[in-house]
């Protein structure tokens, strides 16, 4: 009985993350991830952007807020996530660069900050399935009216994902983590 309580929560952390709330919003935020040291997204990222041009053909969304950090590869996130999205025919003054999203939490903080500068208030947060529900948490949390989308990769790796979001999840949650 005890061992089934990871699986309930690992298939409500799928399920939540696999379950799209896309309305129109003012912006996209997409979390940062993996750069190739060359400079290109890794392959989980370009996803995450592929989501986002989506949303952005689609005129779900008005702009796009790229999040991220530099990496062990030496590259900026957001810079890289920036080049992809202009490359794939994104105007550049309808994306938003912010290098000092090096966590959830500072991404939803510094999310907060560039929208209430800008006059919006919703966002459409674009991640892997597993870790929607926290992005969401934490975006809400800054006060950001939030919808999801998820990105459309999946690899073995995301087992693993899942599983520590059955502690991150919490964690955030209980507000033992900014």
């Amino acid at each position: 009985m005890i061992a089934a309580v990871p699986l309930v929560g690992a298939g409500a952390i799928v399920i939540d993350g696999l379950t799209d709330t896309v309305a129109p919003s003012d912006v996209a935020v997409v979390l940062g991830n993996t750069v190739q040291p060359d400079g290109t997204p890794s392959k989980r990222l370009a996803a995450r952007l592929n989501r986002a041009l989506d949303l952005w053909e689609k005129r779900t969304i008005e702009a796009i807020i790229v999040s991220g950090a530099t990496g062990k590869e030496g590259v900026p996130e957001g810079d890289a996530m920036y080049r992809y999205l202009v490359q794939q025919g994104v105007p550049g003054d309808r994306i938003i660069v912010d290098n000092a999203g090096v966590d959830t939490s500072a991404t939803a903080h510094n999310a907060a900050g560039i929208m209430a500068a800008r006059g919006y208030d919703s966002a459409i947060v674009v991640a892997q399935y597993f870790h929607i529900p926290r992005a969401r948490l934490a975006m809400q949390r800054e006060g950001i009216e939030t919808r999801t989308a998820h990105a459309s990769f999946f690899e073995a790796r995301d087992i693993y994902s899942t599983a520590r979001e059955l502690v991150a999840y919490p964690v955030y949650f209980l507000g033992l983590r900014d």
